[in-house]
């Protein structure tokens, strides 16, 4: 919960942007949203993971380092 767009707003805002980082900056969605149809629409909205709460550190981990790499 955001208090002026939701996620997948702020996601397909940052993704329409014209900077070289736009598409490629990870976005990782941190939900308590832990259903598929969820975890779906975040990438289709254009975040690269989506990580359940409450969240496992490890996985945050290992998916920031996927993704970074």
């Amino acid at each position: 919960m955001m208090p002026v767009m939701n996620g997948y707003e702020a996601t397909k805002a940052i993704r329409s942007l014209e900077g070289p980082d736009a598409k490629a900056i990870p976005i990782i969605a941190m939900t308590a949203n832990a259903f598929a149809e969820g975890a779906e629409r975040c990438i289709n909205a254009g975040m690269n993971a989506h990580l359940s709460k409450p969240l496992d550190i490890e996985k945050l981990c290992k998916t920031i380092c996927e993704l970074v790499q």
